[in-house]
C-alpha cells in the first residue's frame, strides 16, 4: 500500500507557508538551528524564483523548492542531523544549477556542501541503461550488477545514501503526470537499485513505499488487481482487526505485560511476491490480516508468544525467531501466523519498542544528534555505519524466483572503481586504471586508435589515474597507432595486464625493420636522459644475452623487453663513478650503512660495506666476502670476485634487511627556451615527485633565448629518475632533460 503523507501547508495564494512548516519541522525534532535551517529554505526558493524568471526551471517541471522540503521531512522521520536536512533542502537547487556548490560551501560550512557533492555523484546512477520491462527481472543483468556495486563504490557517508533515498522517493511520488517511457525509466531504477538499498539498510518505511510506487507503474494490471482485492475487504478486514486488538489488549492486562498493539498494513507489491514465491491465491496470503505488538523487554516478546499460542492454534511452518537469528539487515522480530477468531489466519509480530524503531528506520535509529553529550558514538552505530559503506551481498527477501536474488548474493567487492561510458554504461575495472586502460577495456581498436581523454568533459592526460564515478570519453584518431611509451612503468600510462598484452601484439605484428628503428630511437633516448652518450653496444647486447644490436632493437621495438632493464645492464657496464659520489645507474655506492639506509642481515657485528666492483642493489641476491681486515664486501652473488672467493672459504651468507630509503645526489641539465614561469613549472614537478633540489644554476643566452638549467637533486632509484626528466620533457618550451656528469 502506498504510504499516505501529509502535505505541506500552503497560503492562500497557493505558496508554501514556511513559517508554518518549519514549527512543524522543529516540534518534531527541536535539536535543530531553526535559522540556519530557515536560511537554506529561503535560498532555494528565491533561487528558483530567479529560474522561473529566467525560464531555466526544473526540466520535469516540478519545483525544486517543494522537493527539498518533502525530502526534509522524510529525513527528519529518519532522524537525520542538521547538516543532512539542510543538504537535502538545497540538493535539487543545485542539481539543476539555481546554486552553485561553492555558494553552498560558503553559507553553510565544508560538510554540507561534501553532502550535496556525495548525492550528486550517486545521481550518476540515473544515467545507466537497464533495459527491463518487468520488476523482477532485469534484461541487462551486468548493468544491473555493475549499478549497485558503483553505488557502493561512490557511498562515503551514511547521510549521503539517505539522502539520495529521500529524493528518489519524492521524484517517484511525483512521476504520475510523466511520459510513460520516464515513469517506466525510473520505476525500474527505483525497484533495482534504491528500493534493495533501503532495504540493506533495514529502512522498512521507505523500502515498502519505493517497492508499491514502483510496481505501480511497471505491472499496472497486477496492482491495480491486488489493490481492488484489498479495497474490497478492508471494511471488514480493519473491523475484524479491531476485535482482535480489543480482545489481545485485554489479554495483555490480565497477564501485567505492557503492550502496544495495533493493526499492520500488508503492502501491494509484498503480497504479489508471496502469491509468486509461494504459488498460492490472494486468499492464502496469511499476513493480509495482521498485528504487531510492542514490548519493553526481550522476555516480555516469549511471554506474549505463549499467550497467543495458548489463545490460538498456531499455522505448521509459519513460526520464525529473527530475535534468536536476526536477519542480514538486523531485523528482530518474532513472526508467527495462528487460526484466529472466525477461523481466519491471522499474522501475529512481537517485538519490543527498541527492535520496531531499528526496523523501522534502520541505520537511522541509531543517528545521533551533534550534541556535546553524544559526541563519542556507540560501537554499534559504527557497525552499522560499517555495514553501509560496505553494502555488503545486497542479500535476501527480494524473492527466490527472481534472477535478481541471484544478482543481489553476489559478493561485492569494492577494491574496484566503477566508470561511466559517454553513453551512460557502467565499466569496473581495478584501481590504478588509467584512460589508456579503459580504452582498451572497452575494445581493442578504441586501444588502439587512442589519442586523448576527457574525464568528466575535462581533457585530461592519458596517465591520469581514474577513480568511481567518473565519466570517461575517448578521443580517437583516425589509424590504430598506439605509443611505445605506454609501455614503460615509469611513466604510469598502462596499468591492467590486458592494456599491455594489446599493445605489445600490435607491435609485435609490426615490420621487424620499423621496430628495429623505434627500439634503437628510444634506447639512444633513455641513455640519453641519463648522461650516456657513448656505449660498446656489442658488450650490452652480450650483457642482455641477445644475438645481436638488430635482435635487441626489435624486442624493444616490439615491446617484449622492457626499454629500462636494458637501461640498467648498460649502466652496469659503464660504471659511472664521480668524485662527488652522484648517484651511478644502478644506485650502488662504496658507503657503510647508517640511520634509514641499507641494511644488511647476517653480518653480525662487522662492518660492512657495498662492494664497488658489482655496485648490488637493494632486493637483488648478495653475498658477504670478508677481507683481511674483518670488513665484509658484499657482492652480488653472480660476481666473479665472489665467485672465487667462494672456493677459499670467505664468503659468509647475507641477505637485504630491508629495502633502501637512500637517496643521492643526481645533476641533471634541463635546456629551455626562455619564457615566464619556467622555472616554477619545473620546480613543480619536482615537488609533486617529493624530490629534494640541492642546489640550482642558470645559464641564460638572450640572442636565442634559451636557458640552461643546472642542478644537482637527491634521488633513489632509476626508474623515478627517468619518470621525473620524462615529466620536465613534457613542459611546453622544454627541449630536453637529462642527466649529467659535467661538474
Amino acid at each position: 500500500m502506498v504510504k499516505v503523507r501529509e502535505e505541506q501547508p500552503v497560503d492562500l495564494d497557493g505558496r508554501v507557508d514556511l513559517e508554518l512548516w518549519l514549527c512543524k519541522l522543529i516540534e518534531k525534532n527541536p535539536h535543530l538551528n531553526l535559522a540556519r535551517v530557515r536560511a537554506a529554505c529561503e535560498l532555494s526558493e528565491q533561487a528558483e524564483a530567479k529560474a522561473i524568471a529566467t525560464n531555466t526551471v526544473w526540466a520535469e517541471g516540478r519545483s525544486s523548492f517543494k522537493t527539498g522540503l518533502a525530502m526534509a521531512d522524510i529525513l527528519t522521520e529518519l532522524r537525520v542531523d542538521e547538516d543532512g536536512i539542510i543538504s537535502a533542502i538545497i540538493y535539487r537547487s543545485v542539481r539543476e544549477n539555481q546554486i552553485t556548490l561553492n555558494h553552498v560551501r560558503n553559507q553553510f560550512g565544508e560538510e554540507v556542501a561534501e553532502l550535496v557533492e556525495g548525492v550528486l555523484r550517486m545521481a550518476a546512477i540515473s544515467n545507466i541503461q537497464l533495459g527491463s520491462n518487468t520488476p523482477v527481472l532485469g534484461e541487462n543483468k551486468d548493468q544491473l550488477e555493475q549499478a549497485r556495486r558503483m553505488l557502493v563504490a561512490l557511498v562515503d557517508d551514511v547521510r549521503v545514501a539517505l539522502i539520495k533515498l529521500a529524493e528518489r522517493t519524492c521524484v517517484i511520488r511525483s512521476v504520475a503526470s510523466s511520459t510513460e517511457e520516464r515513469k517506466l525509466r525510473l520505476a525500474r531504477e527505483v525497484f533495482e537499485i534504491y528500493a534493495p538499498l533501503a532495504h540493506r539498510l533495514g529502512i522498512g518505511q521507505l523500502k515498502w513505499e519505493l517497492e508499491d510506487l514502483a510496481f505501480r507503474y511497471l505491472d499496472p494490471l497486477i496492482y491495480k488487481k491486488i489493490a481492488n482485492l484489498l479495497d474490497g475487504t478492508r471494511t471488514a478486514r480493519q473491523e475484524y482487526i479491531d476485535s482482535v486488538i480489543d480482545m489481545l489488549s485485554k489479554e495483555m492486562r490480565a497477564t501485567g505485560v505492557d503492550a502496544r498493539i495495533d493493526g499492520r498494513a500488508k503492502h501491494i507489491y509484498s503480497i504479489w511476491r508471496k502469491m509468486q514465491s509461494k504459488s498460492i491465491n490472494f486468499s492464502e496470503v496469511y499476513d493480509v490480516r495482521a498485528v504487531r505488538i510492542l514490548v519493553p523487554e526481550v522476555k516480555d516478546c516469549y511471554s506474549v508468544l505463549g499467550v497467543i499460542h495458548t489463545l490460538w492454534r498456531n499455522v505448521p511452518h509459519e513460526f520464525d525467531d529473527y530475535i534468536a537469528a536476526p536477519k542480514e539487515n538486523g531485523y528482530r522480530s518474532l513472526h508467527t501466523a495462528v487460526i484466529g477468531p472466525e477461523g481466519k489466519v491471522l499474522e501475529v509480530q512481537i517485538r519490543t519498542h527498541e527492535m520496531h524503531e531499528e526496523a523501522e528506520l534502520g541505520v537511522c535509529s541509531h543517528w545521533q544528534y551533534k550534541t556535546p553529550a553524544s559526541s563519542n558514538e556507540p560501537e554499534r552505530y559504527e557497525q552499522r555505519i560499517h555495514s553501509l559503506r560496505q553494502l555488503l551481498e545486497w542479500q535476501e527477501e527480494l524473492g527466490d524466483i527472481t534472477g535478481i536474488a541471484k544478482e543481489l548474493l553476489r559478493e561485492v567487492n569494492l577494491d574496484r572503481i566503477y566508470l561511466f561510458t559517454r553513453e551512460g554504461h557502467v565499466i569496473d575495472m581495478m584501481p590504478g586504471a588509467t584512460p589508456v586502460d579503459f580504452a582498451y577495456r572497452v575494445h581493442t581498436e578504441v586501444g588502439h586508435k587512442c589519442r586523448g581523454a576527457k574525464i568528466n568533459g575535462r581533457v585530461v592526460p592519458l596517465n591520469t589515474g581514474l577513480k568511481s564515478g567518473d565519466q570517461v570519453e575517448i578521443i580517437l584518431g583516425d589509424e590504430a597507432r598506439p605509443r611505445r611509451e605506454w609501455l614503460f612503468d615509469h611513466l604510469g600510462y598502462v596499468s591492467t595486464s590486458r592494456a599491455r598484452a594489446q599493445i605489445r601484439s600490435w607491435f609485435g605484428r609490426r615490420e621487424r625493420q620499423k621496430n628495429i628503428d623505434e627500439g634503437k630511437k628510444l634506447l639512444l633516448d633513455e641513455l640519453l636522459h641519463l648522461g650516456v652518450e657513448q656505449l660498446d653496444v656489442f658488450t650490452l647486447v652480450d650483457a642482455v644475452e641477445y644475438d645481436s644490436p638488430e635482435s635487441l632493437f626489435a624486442a624493444i621495438g616490439a615491446g617484449d623487453v622492457e626499454v629500462l632493464d636494458v637501461v640498467e645492464a648498460a649502466s652496469e657496464l659503464i660504471g659511472l663513478h664521480t668524485e662527488d659520489q652522484q648517484i651511478s645507474l644502478t644506485l650502488g655506492g662504496q658507503q657503510e650503512s647508517g640511520p634509514g639506509e641499507v641494511s644488511i642481515f647476517g653480518v653480525g657485528d662487522l662492518a660492512y660495506e657495498l662492494s664497488a666492483c658489482c655496485q648490488p642493489m637493494s632486493g637483488e641476491p648478495i653475498v658477504g666476502i670478508i677481507a683481511d681486515n674483518n670488513m665484509v664486501k658484499i657482492h652480488r652473488k653472480d660476481c666473479l670476485e665472489a665467485l672465487g672467493s667462494d672456493i677459499d672459504g670467505r664468503s659468509i651468507e647475507v641477505k637485504w634487511e630491508s629495502h633502501t630509503d637512500r637517496t643521492f645526489p643526481v645533476k641533471i641539465e634541463v635546456v629551455a627556451y626562455d619564457r615566464p614561469g619556467l622555472l616554477y613549472d619545473i620546480t613543480s614537478v619536482l615537488v609533486h615527485e617529493e624530490i629534494n633540489v640541492l642546489s640550482i644554476g642558470t645559464d641564460h643566452d638572450s640572442q636565442e633565448s634559451r636557458v640552461v638549467l643546472s642542478m644537482v637533486i637527491e634521488e633513489r632509484a632509476v626508474n623515478r629518475l627517468l619518470k621525473t626528466l620524462e615529466k620536465i620533457e613534457q613542459l611546453s618550451n622544454v627541449i630536453s632533460a637529462r642527466r649529467t656528469t659535467a661538474s
